[in-house]
């Protein structure tokens, strides 16, 4: 039998409330002073040079963006999902911005970066999905 003489699904009637009462906390990505000139989804890459190998530093949004007050540009790259930050550096006068290995979606770029917490020079690639890009 399909169990005719069970009785009617009840409609659950469970409340649960937080065990933690917790306060919305405003929190500032450190751009509300810049304005985004550019914004590109692409993957990084950071050459290692001890390896002599070029390892992948995310996938995200790379943005250009410009101070509101200074007009100092800088690039500012962070990881989709978890947006930590894999690049982040002032884009100085005269920084020379070169096609990778023939391919006319990839870009490398030497530059002092911050990204890691203190000043490093890094070489940089940056692949995009489409040429338009």
């Amino acid at each position: 039998e399909d169990g005719g003489d069970a009785a009617p699904e009840e409609e659950c009637q469970a409340e649960f409330k937080p065990v933690v009462q917790l306060d919305e906390v405003e929190t500032k990505s450190g751009e509300e002073d810049e304005d985004s000139l550019v914004d590109l989804k692409c993957k990084l890459y950071r050459f290692d040079g001890d390896n002599n190998e070029w390892k992948e530093r995310g996938l995200g949004l790379i943005k250009l963006l410009q101070h509101k007050e200074n007009k100092k540009v800088r690039l500012l790259m962070r990881q989709e999902k978890t947006l930590k930050i894999r690049a982040n550096h002032i884009v100085m006068p005269g920084t020379k911005l070169q096609e990778h290995s023939g391919s006319d979606k990839a870009w490398v770029w030497s530059t002092v970066d911050f990204s890691e917490g203190e000043q490093r020079i890094e070489l940089f690639a940056v692949r995009f999905g489409t040429v338009e890009s």
